[in-house]
Order: C-alpha cells, then sequence, then structure tokens
C-alpha cells in the first residue's frame, strides 16, 4: 500500500514497471473487456490515440450546451418544497450527457433510464466479486446475482444493438462514429475489431456516469451542510448568470469558486477512492524488494485526508483551490484522475461536467438536508459515495450581483496538461 503522494507518482509514473492489474482490474476486465481502462501497457497508447480526440478541450467546449440543457431537465422536474431523490436524479442526468456524447440520440429516455438502472445494479454487484474472487458464490441463483447477471447482460444487449443500428444509418460525429470508422481502418494504423467498440463503449458507459453522479451528490450534499461556501457559490451564480441563465462555454472561465467547490468535493469526497496496481517485473519501492507480480495499491481518499498535505483535512474548505492557493505539494498529492499517462481520458470533461451541472442546478434551486439527517461514514464499494441521498428541494433567492467574492476580472487561468501531474484543481479545470 502505498501512502506518499511522491511514492504514488513513482508508481504511477512508471507504468511499464507498474502495469494496471490486480484483483479490481482483472475484475473489471471481465466486465469491460480490452478498454481503456483495463488494457496493458503495451495496447493502450493507440487505444488512447483513437478515444481522445472526443474529449480534448476544444470538444468539451462544445459539450457545455448539452450538459446544461440536461441538468436544467432534472431540476425543473423536482417538486418545490417535497424531497427529491438526489442520486437518482444525478445518475439520470450523467447518463443522458455521457450517452449522447458517446452515442449522440440513439437512446430514447426509456432506454437511457434503462441504462441508468443496469450500470448501477453492476457497480455495485461487481465490488464484492473483486474483494470475495470466489466465482462460485456468485453462480448461485440467489437475487443479488440474478439481479447483476441481468443488468449486465440487458446492458450487453442494448450496446450491440446501438451499434448495429448505426450500421445501417448514416456516420454520426461521436464517439461511436470515431469508433466505427476505426474499423474501416480510417485514420488508424490497423483497424480495430466490432468486439473492441464494444468494449470501449462499455467502459466508458461505466467510468463516466456513477463516478459522476456521486461527486454532484456529494457536493450537494456538502453544500448544505456549510451555509458559509454555498452562500459564496450562490453568490458567484448570481453575478455571473444573471436570473438562472442557463451556463454556456464563455461562462467557464467565470466560475471560479463554483469549480473549486467541484475540486473540493473530489478531494473532500474522491468517488475513485482505491486503485492496484501490478508490477511487471522484480523493482524496488522505498527501499522495499517487490517481486514481479507484486500488488501495489494506493488510495486517492488516503492521500487527500493526510494533514501534511491538507491541513484540517475533513474540512470542506472550496477556498484552498483558488487561484494561488494550493502548494506545489498539495497539487501533487490531489489525483481524483490519476496520473502518468494512464490518468482519466476524461479528467477534462469531467471537470467541466460538474462544473456546469453544478452551476445549473445552484442557480435555479437549493437543497437541504431532511430534518434529523446525520451524516454517516459511506460505505466503500467500487466507488464510494452517497449513493440513495435525498434532500429536500427549494426555490433559491438571488444574492445582489455587488455581494459576489468573484468576478469576471478575477477569473482563474486555464491551463492543463493531461500526464505531467496528478492535480485537477480550479486552473485546469
Amino acid at each position: 500500500m502505498v501512502c506518499h503522494p511522491e511514492l504514488t507518482h513513482e508508481v504511477l509514473m512508471d507504468p511499464h514497471t507498474f502495469d494496471k492489474g490486480g484483483p479490481l482490474y482483472d475484475r473489471l476486465g471481465k466486465l469491460m473487456g480490452d478498454g481503456i481502462v483495463t488494457c496493458r501497457q503495451q495496447t493502450h497508447r493507440d487505444k488512447r490515440r483513437l478515444l481522445q480526440p472526443g474529449f480534448r478541450p476544444s470538444h468539451v467546449a462544445a459539450y457545455t450546451d448539452l450538459v446544461a440543457q440536461e441538468a436544467e431537465s432534472v431540476c425543473d422536474a423536482w417538486p418545490t418544497g417535497r424531497p427529491v431523490p438526489v442520486t437518482e436524479a444525478m445518475m439520470t442526468l450523467t447518463t443522458r450527457v455521457i450517452s449522447r456524447v458517446l452515442l449522440s440520440d440513439s437512446l430514447d429516455d426509456a432506454t437511457t433510464a434503462e441504462v441508468r438502472d443496469c450500470l448501477t445494479d453492476v457497480v455495485r454487484g461487481l465490488f464484492v466479486r473483486t474483494v470475495v474472487p470466489i466465482d462460485a458464490l456468485f453462480r448461485l441463483p440467489v437475487p443479488a446475482n440474478r439481479r447483476y447477471r441481468r443488468a449486465l447482460s440487458r446492458l450487453h444487449t442494448i450496446i450491440d444493438a446501438v451499434i448495429a443500428e448505426r450500421r445501417r444509418g448514416a456516420d454520426r460525429d461521436d464517439v461511436l462514429g470515431t469508433l466505427l470508422a476505426a474499423t474501416r481502418g480510417d485514420g488508424v494504423p490497423a483497424p480495430i475489431t466490432d468486439q473492441e467498440v464494444h468494449d470501449h463503449l462499455i467502459t466508458l458507459l461505466l467510468t463516466g456516469v456513477e463516478t459522476q453522479a456521486l461527486c454532484l451528490s456529494s457536493a450537494f450534499s456538502l453544500l448544505a451542510r456549510h451555509p458559509e461556501a454555498e452562500g459564496r457559490l450562490h453568490a458567484e451564480l448570481d453575478s455571473v448568470l444573471g436570473e438562472g441563465r442557463r451556463p454556456g462555454p464563455e461562462d467557464l472561465p467565470h466560475l471560479v469558486h463554483t469549480r473549486c467547490v467541484v475540486s473540493e468535493t473530489l478531494r473532500h469526497s474522491s468517488p475513485g477512492w482505491l486503485f492496484t496496481r501490478v508490477t511487471t517485473r522484480e523493482t524496488e519501492l522505498a527501499g522495499c524488494r517487490l517481486p514481479a507480480g507484486a500488488a501495489v495499491l494506493y488510495s486517492p481518499h488516503l492521500l487527500h485526508h493526510d494533514p501534511s498535505s491538507f491541513p484540517d483535512p475533513e474540512r470542506f474548505d472550496p477556498g484552498r483551490w483558488l487561484p494561488g492557493r494550493p502548494t506545489a505539494e498539495q497539487r501533487r498529492a490531489m489525483m481524483p484522475f490519476s496520473a502518468g499517462n494512464r490518468k482519466c481520458l476524461g479528467d477534462e470533461f469531467a471537470m467541466v461536467e460538474a462544473t456546469l451541472a453544478l452551476a445549473t442546478i445552484a442557480g435555479r434551486v437549493r437543497l437541504r438536508h431532511l430534518p434529523g439527517y446525520v451524516e454517516r461514514t459511506p460505505r466503500p464499494g467500487i466507488t464510494m459515495g452517497p449513493r440513495s441521498l435525498v434532500m429536500i428541494c427549494e426555490p433559491r433567492s438571488r444574492v445582489p450581483a455587488a455581494a459576489s467574492p468573484t468576478s469576471r476580472a478575477t477569473a482563474a487561468p486555464r491551463t492543463s496538461e493531461s500526464r505531467t501531474a496528478g492535480e485537477h484543481v480550479v486552473d485546469n479545470a
């Protein structure tokens, strides 16, 4: 178990020695196939080159209206003064967004909801299969096993149907269109197989839905418990967006505190909390000899809650990430999207999606915890976060623009290098 930021970077920046593998990725491989998340290092470069264009900053800007539109649709359906299932709603939002990025409008509302429910069942069933690697237990005809197998089968069936339908129709400018062009050898050194198309889509669905939904759910829960941070967020939104205007790409550089809330949520309550690597050869790490095939674990949750990197780590403080505030050491300790060339393909997209969704929803409504709410330690799974959060939806009063702590003149610069470090904070959101 690697417990120090510099040692974690040593592991992540040497993927040829510390390759993807271990119980988590072995199980994920059975589900995702040989996709970009689970593939070994020797095949990763070609897979990343194929998929990267769809998640470059220039493409991400084109998705801003999509995200804001879907976020607006979700919160506009909430009844004022009544309990709303926040986690379920965020799952709906992120499923709609990623399915449109991957597949355009290939999924209708009913199928999108079905994909959301299937992903929920698959992710929850996957964790126990990782920590209890006894396959015989999961062949028993008990309800949980039947639910997992049914959800997995249905998810594969839906993806296969979308691929088949697209092959019969016109080309589309989306990720599926890019993958199908690659099966014909268009613009790639070697054509990919139909199975690879399927594996990539399953991988991107699984990694692009629940983690984002849990991040947003955690953000709303944390803001409800920290009214000062919530007040600063609302003041910024009222200054930048006025009377609930839908945010656009031109607003992103000015949503400084909003991005800080996302960054601090990822530090305080990172959905991705535990990952593994496997040594490909005998090596040394921190003076310890490791044989080939040794499992090496690291935990963003542990790193993000180390007081030597983040003083008072249990305190939710978005101000940590204001421009000029975080130290170089804190940036290196902050790695919700990993680091190195295996850093999350969609890190930029994830930050933009969360920022826009938070701005859209918080600009319209205020979410409050139910009476008697007690904060509970989240149960770990493949991901970690509030899986069944219910809150009260209230109308939100506007903050006068003069009260805003953030103006367009203080917008943070946007810089990014996806492979050099693990940090992903306000400056490169």
